[in-house]
């Protein structure tokens, strides 16, 4: 059980950066040598993220363990650069779930089952179980939300019982800039704190952010109106870089305001860096989750992690209603392609003309689960001559089902946590260029999260092993199934059945990402 407590609420708005703040917060005190964990609360009723759609929810982070989660546990494991499991996520799902498990097994000896003190009482268990001295906890959502109000009162409640000394609430909220009166309304935050008050949580620290730097009176009006010590409000104005964010809560102090609050004793070794300058590529997501950045927050970061500016996501949908002169006029622009996971037929037939234009044209090109599948595809079609190729997943009664669903998948009723999922161990070919990126390793274990697979077997005239003569799509990871395949005369084509981006940290960027950077700048590996 840990002994201390930061926990992190959100105000006036949802996606203004607590998980970020929160990473942020736990690495800085990471940093001053404090055994820090990490949790994300998410109120939503789903046992987890997995049967999410990325345009709603951003992507689903696939953990070691095989866990599919909410995207801060990425922000956790890139800030922190540790691995999480599916023990740093508790969503209400879970929660209600294990109640009900409970009460059906008679484990609560014939008690009326309530909000309070059954499901409190099982939020806290869970919230005892983590390991490390200090516990930040994250809590999804926005405070006036009806389905956080649970997870609020449990934490209330833990404080109470360990000692409010213990404890400390940050509460991060967003204070908007009035344009026309050219003046910050600080007035949301005052009423957001009111109602964290009226709760029973009275904010330790509260965390304004704006668009902008706000000016100093305001955020008096912030602590005298919320009831904080004015040492406790800092702002934290947009950043052109959410790396910069552990740089300027250090530069703040707060991990000083932190300690002294908790009563910690603490020692400043902090040591941060990421790419400052950055190789002027661009390089294209082929996607079709276009609602929000967030779809494709893993590979996103772990490009720019690899020191180049952020990657542009192209629309595959738009690329199917291009002739191919068009599609090559429209992707010569950019330096290097990335084909993404994902589910369902939109927008396949666009993605598949990239791979096409990216084989033909020689342009550096990563094929991410899906994206491999598609490459094995398109290269059948044109290449194999087998016309109309395709996945079952797709077209059911292609008379060439080069990617078929597995085995295991075939009696799998249920969605939520069922495909191959975590660390899978895969094998490295030798004399192949993904053995190049690898430096020489073997034996890799990287995450899966898929259903499907490319069908070999059925199909061996279309592939090869290194070194072997002939235009075929080399075989460069196997495991009990195809875990990467390349072209031999090309730059860079590189397909992958798992989810590089998962392992990507600060400072250390997965090797698949950096060498495609690097090729794409004009290296050679």
């Amino acid at each position: 059980m840990p002994q201390k407590y930061i926990v992190v609420t959100g105000g006036v708005l949802s996606g203004i950066g607590k998980g970020i703040f929160s990473a942020s917060l736990a690495r800085l005190l990471k940093d001053s040598g404090i055994n820090v964990n990490i949790l994300k609360i998410d109120p939503y009723l789903n046992v987890d993220a997995g049967t999410m759609n990325p345009n709603q929810h951003g992507e689903v982070f696939v953990t070691e363990d095989g866990y599919e989660a909410d995207l801060d546990l990425g922000h956790y494991e890139r800030f922190l650069g540790i691995n999480v499991s599916r023990n740093n996520n508790i969503t209400a799902g879970q929660i209600y779930l294990s109640v009900i498990q409970r009460e059906r097994e008679g484990k609560y000896l014939g008690s009326t089952v309530q909000i309070v003190p059954h499901v409190t009482s099982e939020i806290k268990d869970r919230i005892k179980s983590m390991s490390g001295d200090l516990l930040v906890i994250e809590i999804g959502g926005t405070v006036g939300d009806i389905e956080g109000e649970v997870f609020l009162e449990a934490v209330r409640e833990l404080a109470f019982e360990v000692g409010r000394e213990n404890f400390l609430f940050a509460h991060v909220t967003y204070v908007p800039y009035l344009r026309t009166t050219n003046e910050f309304k600080t007035k949301p935050t005052q009423q957001s704190a009111q109602l964290l008050r009226k709760i029973g949580i009275h904010p330790d620290t509260i965390v304004v952010r704006t668009e902008s730097p706000i000016d100093a009176n305001s955020l008096y009006k912030v602590a005298l109106f919320s009831g904080v010590p004015r040492n406790m409000v800092i702002n934290l104005p947009d950043t052109p870089n959410v790396y910069e964010v552990p740089n300027i809560l250090h530069s703040l102090g707060l991990h000083e305001l932190v300690a002294k609050k908790l009563n910690l004793e603490i020692k400043d070794n902090f040591t941060w860096s990421f790419p400052k300058s950055f190789e002027l590529l661009k390089i294209a997501i082929v996607g079709k989750y276009l609602g929000t950045d967030d779809a494709y927050k893993s590979i996103i970061e772990s490009i720019y992690l690899s020191g180049s500016q952020k990657p542009v996501v192209v629309d595959a949908q738009e690329l199917e209603e291009m002739t191919d002169e068009q599609t090559k006029t429209y992707l010569d622009q950019f330096d290097a392609l990335i084909i993404p996971g994902g589910f369902g037929r939109r927008g396949i037939e666009g993605k598949i003309k990239a791979i096409k234009y990216a084989r033909e044209n020689k342009k550096p090109i990563l094929g991410i689960c899906l994206g491999m599948q598609l490459m094995a595809i398109e290269f059948a079609r044109n290449v194999g001559g087998f016309e109309n190729a395709n996945s079952t997943e797709f077209d059911p009664e292609t008379p060439y089902p080069i990617v078929n669903m597995m085995e295991s998948q075939k009696k799998v009723l249920k969605l939520g946590g069922t495909m191959r999922l975590g660390a899978q161990k895969t094998i490295i070919e030798k004399g192949t260029l993904l053995s190049r990126i690898y430096d020489g390793e073997e034996v890799v274990y990287e995450r899966h999260r898929h259903r499907y697979e490319v069908d070999v077997e059925a199909f061996p005239q279309l592939f090869k092993k290194p070194g072997e003569e002939g235009y075929k799509l080399i075989i460069s990871a196997k495991s009990d199934f195809v875990e990467a395949i390349e072209l031999e005369d090309h730059p860079f084509f590189v397909g992958i059945q798992y989810h590089p981006e998962y392992k990507t940290k600060v400072g250390m960027p997965h090797p698949l990402f950096k060498a495609l950077v690097e090729i794409a700048g004009g290296k050679k590996i």
